[in-house]
């Protein structure tokens, strides 16, 4: 007997209908003789109405009060899941995040899991019954609700599945599995039938919303093998694991776009030690995340100083930085929050040089301005004009062929 840790995303719960399709899933894989956890997201769209509600009151809600107003979404479909399963004649038991318990810091709206406690959940397990967990929410040290952030119960599932020692962590969501690109963009995209833990945190990271980076990080740190799967659709979805070496080493294995990026430049920065301190540091004390980060060489004691955060942090960071700049003594301040960073990601590039050349050159081709370069060692991310986010994806996804199965691609040398 296995066991198999299962969440359903707002969008397979969207409404009675379907949470009752989702729970067949789930007794579907009972009938397989295998245990089941069920994690289980707000209803689809909930959230957002939370959150609309929540400014209409106050221009910035504060983040304690927001993780208890947002909290209440999953409460909701925990319960309704429970009773499904029981209408089936199958014993249920719902748990918010508190009851379980999944502790984490106390970061609000943007907690991260330090353990999680499995004596309720065992208990459940041991008398035959199927435990639903609400996803993305936490119980904090001083006792109040936490959550996790937006795509929140991918983690929670993950994390779950880590502590449970689960089989494998099922994610059941609108789509049938990992594509090499965004299928609404690109029509000729195919989806993937395994992926390494690499490379999924790296298109995660990158733009790709099938999951949470840190649901991936998770499941690559406890290696726990994770599948992505259509609660709509029959088939079996794309499997997230190790790398093995029977498994096709593409040169490319996909095209990640994310618009949901800004851009923050000082100009005339002083060319001296702690310079790159006193900036990241003021982004890093309200938990802002930098993520590529740009210093021209100096010249005349001046350099420039660039960097991309969350679009959604974009005002608050301008603001944390205006001070600073003057305390710096740079010249100026500016930014934008109308750019894209679009990559190419694969394991195959390890061993392979060129990429990098092909990547460019395509984009050239297509009159796309670069404005930052980043590389690592399994991938190279760019960033763009937003207004040409689907255009540099189409040309990528061209350029590689990644419409064609692996053996058919014209493979760099």
């Amino acid at each position: 007997m296995a066991l198999i840790v299962q969440k359903f995303g707002g969008s397979s719960l969207a409404d009675v209908a379907k949470i009752r399709h989702a729970a067949e899933r789930v007794l579907t894989e009972r009938e397989r003789g295998n245990d089941v956890v069920v994690v289980v997201s707000a209803m689809g769209g909930q959230t957002d109405d939370l959150v609309e509600m929540a400014e209409a009151l106050h221009e910035q809600p504060p983040d304690r009060e927001m993780d208890q107003l947002l909290a209440t979404g999953e409460q909701v479909t925990i319960s309704l899941m429970a009773m499904a399963l029981q209408q089936r004649g199958h014993a249920s038991r719902s748990f918010a995040g508190w009851q379980v318990a999944v502790h984490t810091d106390d970061v609000h709206t943007k907690a991260r899991i330090h353990d999680i406690d499995r004596e309720n959940l065992r208990t459940v397990l041991e008398a035959g019954g199927i435990p639903v967990v609400a996803g993305f929410q936490g119980l904090g040290p001083d006792g109040s609700v936490t959550t996790l952030g937006r795509g929140g119960s991918d983690t929670t599932a993950v994390a779950l599945a880590a502590a449970l020692e689960a089989d494998e962590c099922h994610i059941y969501t609108d789509v049938d599995g990992v594509y090499t690109t965004d299928p609404r963009i690109v029509a000729e995209a195919r989806r993937l039938e395994a992926i390494t833990f690499e490379e999924m945190i790296e298109l995660a990271s990158l733009g790709a919303k099938v999951l949470q980076i840190r649901a991936v990080e998770f499941a690559g740190k406890y290696n726990v093998p994770v599948r992505v799967r259509s609660t709509f659709g029959e088939g079996e979805g794309t499997l997230i694991t190790v790398e093995e070496e029977a498994m096709e080493k593409a040169l490319v294995s996909g095209i990640a776009h994310n618009e949901d990026e800004a851009k923050v430049t000082i100009i005339g920065v002083p060319d001296r030690p702690g310079i790159a301190h006193a900036v990241i540091g003021a982004a890093a004390k309200a938990s802002i995340n930098v993520d590529m980060i740009i210093q021209n060489q100096g010249e005349h004691g001046k350099t420039d100083f660039t960097f991309t955060v969350p679009r959604s942090d974009y005002r608050q960071v301008m603001e944390l930085l205006d001070p600073v700049c003057k305390e710096i003594e740079a010249e100026a301040l500016t930014g934008s929050d109308r750019i894209a960073k679009i990559s190419v990601v694969g394991v195959g590039m390890r061993n392979h040089a060129g990429v990098a050349d092909r990547m460019f050159e395509a984009l050239s081709n297509e009159g796309v301005n670069i404005q930052m370069i980043a590389t690592s060692e399994i991938k190279v991310s760019v960033v763009v004009d937003q207004k040409y986010t689907e255009l540099a994806v189409r040309a990528l996804h061209e350029a590689f062929e990644l419409d064609k199965p692996v053996d058919e691609r014209d493979h760099i040398h």
